[in-house]
């Protein structure tokens, strides 16, 4: 045990977590050359495609201390930067005794790299940390070795200089693991107690757990129990995660590696629960990471109704790779039954949106998101709102309460005053300004949740050229003045369209959504109405103008009045097709009209 070393690497995003991890695995030869690839440790396309770690992924890599000829075992877990999955990084750090804090030297210390050390801090993790990006022509080293120094208060000669692309720095870096991080504590003697951090569906042997044995150690064949939900199974195979999955006789004290128990109900299995020995088990669970809350809910629905058991099986089987994905059964009078489901944060929802379609071929449609309200009627009983329908009638409503966030944003001095307006236009307050260096400046705002939902990241980005960076936590419940705003096609009101919005906001996003569907539906043979409105008052109108077919076209001059009875025939077909003609939504336009902005 002495000889194992668990750690993670923290960082705010982009700032080189996984080509660092690639250099690990290169110089200890868990990867052999020809494998090689960049990000070999993101198996997903879309962690390709957009180049950003969604999933932690963990990995055990063998190590030879060059001093002393010591053979040591380190298991790596890299893990995302991007606040929407900073529940990944908590599981992470939950299972380790050491953390690698990386800082971009070209960038400094962002509003994350603060954020993820302080979890790391508050489970009193190691810290070793890092300047990456040394060899690039726009590093400043010394100054973001200060910044460090200010953050930590560590000795500049603990500092590691690095850098992923050329692997400089590397070999100081897993000499510094053996050095600083502590080794793993526990009995091995003592009852089997292990946290599972992690787990996946794999079709042809259930479910997969990954797994920190605390106490104790297990073996294949063991008969073990979830202590949660109390369901008891045998270890059909346990092992260590490398590139793949290695069998193994046991998991020792310590130690991070996997256990197939040939679930096949995913349900039956949560991560976070702790699994031990039914013969012998131990006294309470193992003490992991905080509950998952939800920042955002948007109702899931499938194209065809048909789907509906098919999109909850995806779902369940989602939910054991991504645990910060919450949902539970809705219908809706326009879309059927579906899932009100509980997301991060937008991009967490886009990349939800994305792997149901490619990992489990599931077309939905997605409702407008809201933030979790509370609301309390005219006989003072007050209940959370999580979704338009529930939001008791103005005449019925006493008083309503949104989600307030902390929001820390780290900038230059010369973006100040596009910050304040920005944050000022989102019903924002400022709390406080501080000067890290004479070059950043630290913000903190109390900001509406709601208000930072859609496009408040996209909007910080463009008004500060990408030199700002942004983190939050939830603060509490504020009252407000709160409306339901609809939307209404030829008076038919579309519930999926339905939002909750500041009253002050109503007016303005209104006539953006109208001005937006009117772009995104297909014109018809009749004129289409779009309305945004609060109860029965109309507050925007767009109008798309019927498809005129020329039906006086066979008629080559003759009577005028043949002509003006083909007009007739066809304004009264018209009028009977307005009554009874449907509009259909196409299932993109439910997402396109969030992006208000484009």
């Amino acid at each position: 045990m002495k000889n194992i070393r668990n750690f993670c690497i923290i960082a705010h995003i982009d700032h080189g977590k996984s080509t660092l991890a690639d250099r690990l695995l290169e110089y200890t030869n868990t990867i052999a050359q020809r494998e090689m690839k960049d990000q070999a440790l993101d198996n997903m396309d879309l962690e390709r495609e957009r180049g950003i770690t969604i999933k932690s992924h963990a990995i055990q890599m063998n190590y030879k201390d060059p001093d002393t000829g010591e053979e040591y075992i380190y298991n790596l877990i890299d893990t995302p930067g991007h606040v929407d999955f900073s529940y990944e990084v908590s599981r992470s750090i939950a299972a380790c005794e050491g953390a690698l804090l990386l800082v971009d030297a070209t960038q400094g210390i962002q509003a994350q790299t603060i954020s993820n050390l302080y979890l790391a801090v508050d489970h009193d993790l190691e810290i070793i940390p890092i300047v990456n990006k040394v060899d690039m022509q726009s590093a400043n080293v010394e100054e973001v070795q200060d910044q460090i120094i200010d953050l930590i208060g560590c000795k500049r000669e603990e500092i590691i200089s690095a850098s992923g692309r050329t692997g400089i720095g590397i070999p100081e870096i897993l000499k510094a693991v053996v050095d600083r991080v502590p080794a793993p504590t526990g009995d091995p003697e003592a009852p089997l107690q292990t946290m599972i951090f992690d787990s996946m569906f794999n079709s042809y042997r259930g479910v997969i757990a990954y797994v920190r044995v605390m106490n104790g150690k297990i073996k294949k064949g063991d008969k073990l129990k979830f202590l949660n939900t109390g369901k008891e199974v045998f270890a059909e195979e346990v092992g260590v995660l490398k590139m793949g999955q290695f069998e193994a006789a046991e998991i020792g004290t310590g130690n991070v590696g996997y256990v197939i128990t040939g679930i096949k109900v995913s349900r039956e299995i949560k991560v976070g629960d702790t699994l031990t020995h039914v013969a012998r088990p131990c006294e309470k669970a193992v003490k992991g990471f905080e509950e998952v809350k939800p920042m955002v809910f948007a109702g899931v629905y499938p194209l065809d109704t048909d789907d509906f058991e098919d999109l909850r099986d995806s779902l369940e089987k989602l939910q054991l790779n991504d645990a910060s994905l919450v949902f539970e059964p809705e219908t809706s009078a326009a879309l059927g039954f579906g899932f009100r489901c509980g997301f991060l944060g937008m991009l967490h929802l886009e990349i939800v949106q994305q792997r149901l379609l490619r990992e489990f071929d599931q077309d939905i449609i997605t409702t407008v998101p809201n933030v979790p309200y509370f609301a309390t009627n005219t006989k003072s009983e007050r209940r959370l709102i999580r979704q338009p329908s529930e939001l008791p009638e103005p005449n019925h409503l006493e008083s309503a309460e949104e989600p307030y966030i902390y929001a820390q944003i780290i900038t230059k001095p010369e973006y100040i005053g596009n910050i304040m307006k920005l944050c000022m236009d989102k019903r924002g307050i400022l709390q406080k300004q501080t000067y890290l260096t004479p070059t950043r400046l630290e913000m903190t705002f109390h900001l509406p949740l709601a208000e930072i939902v859609f496009d408040f990241y996209d909007q910080l980005k463009s008004s500060t050229r990408g030199y700002a960076s942004f983190d939050y936590h939830l603060l509490d419940y504020r009252e407000t003045d709160l409306i339901r705003l609809d939307i209404k096609l030829n008076g038919e009101q579309v519930d999926a369209l339905s939002a909750l919005v500041h009253r002050s906001k109503a007016e303005q996003m209104g006539r953006r959504m109208c001005e937006k569907l009117k772009e995104l539906l297909p014109r018809q043979q009749f004129q289409i109405a779009i309305q945004a409105a609060i109860g029965q008052k109309v507050i925007a109108r767009e109008t798309i103008s019927a498809l005129r077919k020329d039906v006086t076209s066979k008629c080559y001059g003759g009577d005028i009045t043949r002509k003006r009875k083909l007009l007739e025939k066809q304004k009264e077909g018209k009028k009977r097709m307005k009554q009874f003609g449907n509009v259909e939504v196409p299932p993109e336009a439910f997402i396109k009209v969030l992006k208000l902005n484009d």
